[in-house]
């Protein structure tokens, strides 16, 4: 599909270096994420200049379509990069008004802190055949959900805290359990007491609600256009798969359930299918990190 539609972009290469730019800072008229072009981390393009009946530019990052927002007078696209994204020059596939082009842009590095956790249940670490098997079928069924796209018009880029806490888990730590390195913490923890209130960082549709081996009870909340949060160890759940959801409302509890050490909430962002930083998307979090 890509291939196809690169094969249709004009050699505009003049034009375009007057059309793109990365976007450093946000205006008061928008509550765009705060920017980090890092691996983890979201670059904000700037797609081009709205104007009175311009339609909303579609923009592709490798397969994945790509979240466009209005920031005053332009349009600016954000996009997720995912921690396995090497730094370099990439390239945002972008169709304004029928006319397809790429706009550059470069992610820098970044280097993420190691944490070393003690698992008194090794088999969290070490798993059996039948878990492994669990497992593997329940990561297909997320990467599923990562990927799922629903247009909006209203998605909220300007979150709240889930949950009231110590937050005791950064997002990008290099993780190791029992010695053994595993993936990098791709959320963001807040220790809390079991059973304290989980809510909606923002309005959206619940995409899913299920029990997995690592993430224990969880609930994927769509946002729309990309924007999916992920809530993770609940001890219970308030929602359902397809109901609305609005900013603030109660969602579950805190919990300790899948791999988990004590009490506290797993928060996690995925934008166009990346797992991404969520203090970014929560105003002052992000700021001088």
């Amino acid at each position: 599909m890509m291939a196809s539609m690169v094969s249709r972009i004009t050699s505009a290469s003049s034009c375009m270096a007057l059309l793109v730019g990365l976007f450093s800072g946000t205006s008061a008229q928008a509550a765009l994420p705060t920017a980090a072009s890092v691996p983890g981390g979201v670059a904000l393009v700037v797609v081009g200049p709205i104007s009175d009946n311009s339609a909303r530019p579609q923009a592709w990052f490798g397969e994945q379509h790509v979240l466009v927002a209005a920031d005053g007078a332009q349009w600016v696209a954000v996009v997720g990069l995912d921690l396995a994204t090497a730094p370099g020059n990439y390239e945002l596939l972008v169709d304004i008004a029928g006319d397809w082009q790429l706009l550059p842009f470069t992610v820098a590095n970044k280097d993420y802190p190691a944490q070393r956790i003690t698992m008194k249940d090794g088999s969290k670490v070490e798993l059996s055949a039948s878990d492994l098997t669990r497992v593997e079928g329940e990561l297909a069924t997320i990467q599923r959900l990562k990927r799922h796209w629903r247009n909006a018009d209203d998605t909220d880029l300007d979150f709240v805290l889930p949950a009231q806490g110590r937050r005791s888990g950064r997002f990008g730590v290099r993780r190791f359990f029992n010695g053994e390195p595993r993936s990098p913490h791709a959320g963001f923890d807040i220790a809390v007491a079991r059973g304290a209130t989980v809510k909606a960082n923002a309005q959206g549709h619940v995409l899913a609600v299920d029990d997995y081996f690592f993430n224990g009870k969880t609930v994927f909340v769509d946002h729309g256009n990309g924007l999916i949060s992920m809530y993770c160890h609940l001890d219970s759940t308030a929602v359902q798969t397809g109901d609305a959801v609005s900013k603030g409302q109660r969602i579950g509890g805190v919990g300790m359930t899948g791999r988990a050490t004590g009490p506290h909430l797993h928060w996690s962002v995925i934008l166009n299918g990346a797992m991404v930083d969520p203090e970014l998307f929560v105003a002052g979090s992000g700021k001088n990190r």
